[in-house]
């Protein structure tokens, strides 16, 4: 790909994601569901004005990373502590249900024979791929709401952190059923040591950035030593340990939430992240779709599986909050906000496509879930606290 081409590419996916976004502030929707929309009108679907190519995906997958990473400074630690048991509970149902749920639905639609068989592995699959969660939407609808820091916001994040490992386990525990030479013992281990060397690094980094941001406030190389961090963490996630790179880039800000530079390092990330690689992000998910090979079966197979995928996490995820004794309000929030698919699922996807588990059609399916689950988590989260504001200003003007 020439680089002119890249820099017309680039031009169309800014505008176009800027334009959107301001039209979907307009009509009270929050900006990433338009972001989304202008991928879908550029892209293969309408217009074609732009085509999916490796440099934008790499584009968008920054962008995820360093959203991730801007997360977790603006995460309270101690909120994130208090919610840890809760937030287990939580990311526990919520891969329970969407898997057991995603395999009788597979089962429903192409009956069960038997296990071993290719139904069985295809079934495997599709419950796996339901498991993901990708947060990264909603963690830029609560940061443009304002929520980000409070209890369901933190809890959501800490979710899916733990949702994320839980995934790649399960996703190891069906692929090793056609593959021997995957041991799923192996993964919990690199799992648990993954977080110990972020542990036990996190600390050492922490007392460094403390030292720098004492002797230097203010200065550039303070987000700039923070990016290092962001970017190593997630490496290291990904390539050593087998984790996704999210999770690091997670951690990564966590490790420096606590710092009194952590607002800076924050602002100085959001140029970066909001002026280019989150829009390639958004938009990347609308150039991904098209609707070629599109027959009856697949379509209503389609529309059951993202039915299935976004009810099933809000079961899950959102009965296991109020069992945890948060109210029903907090519990609808925490399972729409789970409810987001993205490029965890992706990944999980492809990894079932490469193992021989399922065809590529299901992609489809895939797409239309990622699509239906970014667009109208940020829309339902903005109605649940907009309705929560209401119901608080009722409650005043009565009193």
């Amino acid at each position: 790909m020439e680089t002119y081409e890249i820099l017309r590419d680039l031009a169309i996916i800014l505008l176009s994601a800027k334009l959107c976004a301001m039209a979907a502030r307009k009509l009270k929707f929050p900006q990433v569901a338009g972001q989304i929309v202008a991928g879908l009108i550029i892209g293969p679907c309408f217009l074609s004005l732009v085509q999916p190519s490796d440099f934008i995906t790499k584009m968008a997958e920054i962008g995820v990373i360093l959203v991730m990473f801007s997360a977790g400074l603006e995460t309270d630690l101690k909120d994130l502590i208090k919610t840890g048991p809760k937030a287990l509970a939580i990311a526990c149902s919520g891969v329970f249900v969407p898997f057991a749920l995603g395999a009788l639905l597979y089962f429903a639609f192409y009956g069960f024979e038997g296990i071993g068989t290719t139904s069985f592995y295809a079934a495997m699959s599709i419950g796996a791929i339901m498991t993901a969660t990708s947060v990264s939407i909603t963690v830029a609808a609560l940061q443009e709401l304002g929520k980000l820091k409070g209890t369901v916001g933190t809890t959501i994040l800490s979710s899916a952190i733990i949702d994320d490992v839980i995934g790649i386990i399960v996703l190891t525990v069906v692929i090793g059923f056609k593959n021997p030479d995957v041991k799923p013992s192996m993964v919990i281990i690199k799992t648990i040591l993954f977080f110990i060397v972020a542990i036990l690094g996190g600390m050492i980094a922490y007392k460094f950035f403390k030292w720098l941001d004492n002797r230097n406030p203010h200065t550039q190389r303070i987000p700039i030593f923070g990016f290092v961090l962001c970017f190593a963490l997630a490496y290291l996630a990904e390539k050593y340990f087998g984790i996704a790179d999210i999770t690091g880039a997670y951690v990564a800000g966590i490790v420096l939430c606590s710092l009194d530079d952590a607002d800076y390092i924050n602002r100085k990330t959001h140029i970066s992240i909001y002026m280019i690689f989150a829009p390639t992000f958004f938009v990347g998910i609308g150039l991904k779709t098209t609707f070629d090979s599109i027959n009856a079966t697949l379509v209503l197979f389609c529309l059951a599986f993202v039915l299935v995928a976004l009810i099933s996490k809000i079961i899950g995820c959102g009965l296991m909050a109020k069992i945890c004794r948060f109210s029903w309000s907090d519990s609808l929030k925490i399972g729409v906000g789970m409810m987001t698919r993205g490029e965890v699922a992706l990944i999980v996807t492809q990894k079932c496509l490469a193992a021989g588990m399922i065809t590529a059609e299901y992609f489809t399916a895939v797409i239309l879930l990622i699509i239906c689950s970014s667009v109208l988590t940020p829309v339902i989260l903005k109605l649940l606290f907009s309705n929560e504001k209401s119901e608080v200003l009722e409650n005043t003007s009565t009193k």
